[in-house]
């Protein structure tokens, strides 16, 4: 898991990505690998979510592939099959949770309040997507419930930009965030793959500026 962490670290934005036609997994990957991000978050708000991930670890062996929303267990199963990396929950699902840690997945649960914070801690989670960021206070809230929660830090997923990067990746508490502003799903479906790839090239600079 640290490593995984590490690495997403280092990348510092997660494209977070919703695809309906596995077609499109390969010149999406490529491109978000040609801009600077050798990874991404397939979300399971799609049928094409598992063939889609499955078609990016076939692929491109260095990519860091995450499969989010993943609401069951079933889900999860099917995103490790296909070759995921790590299981992201949009919110805290203890029977997704403890399936997870059972098959020995790694997984960053969603949480929002501090009560969901402590049933991560409970089952020795420190890695925890915060979501949905924006609309619970963004980084203000972070900040506030890494007090008390020092040991925890946060993968902010929800509304994250380019214009408020900077202010979530400069809190001590986030490892990375997660934003879908450099893979639109209109430029997805319209195979416009140079301009995902612009944009995922902004981000990427954008990230090496912040922390620089």
């Amino acid at each position: 898991m640290e490593k995984l962490i590490n690495s997403m670290s280092k990348i510092g934005v997660i494209p977070v990505i919703k695809i309906e036609d596995a077609k499109d997994a390969v010149p999406l990957a490529n491109a978000l690998k040609k801009g600077g991000i050798c990874a991404a978050e397939v979300t399971f708000r799609t049928a094409a979510a598992a063939d889609a991930i499955k078609e990016i670890a076939t692929n491109f062996p260095d990519f860091l592939i995450a499969a989010g929303t993943v609401l069951t267990p079933k889900q999860a199963d099917q995103a490790i099959e296909a070759g995921a990396s790590l299981i992201v929950t949009p919110g805290f699902n203890p029977i997704v949770v403890n399936h997870c840690l059972e098959k020995g997945y790694p997984i960053i649960p969603g949480v929002c309040t501090p009560g969901e914070i402590e049933n991560a801690m409970s089952f020795g989670l420190r890695y925890l997507k915060f979501f949905p960021a924006e609309a619970m206070g963004g980084v203000k809230t972070i900040k506030a419930v890494s007090a008390p929660y020092s040991m925890i830090r946060f993968m902010p997923t929800g509304g994250i930009n380019k214009n408020n990067l900077a202010d979530y990746l400069s809190c001590k508490s986030v490892f990375a965030c997660g934003g879908s502003f450099m893979v639109p799903s209109d430029l997805i479906s319209a195979g416009k793959f140079d301009e995902i790839e612009k944009l995922t090239f902004e981000a990427a600079k954008l990230v090496k500026e912040i922390r620089e």
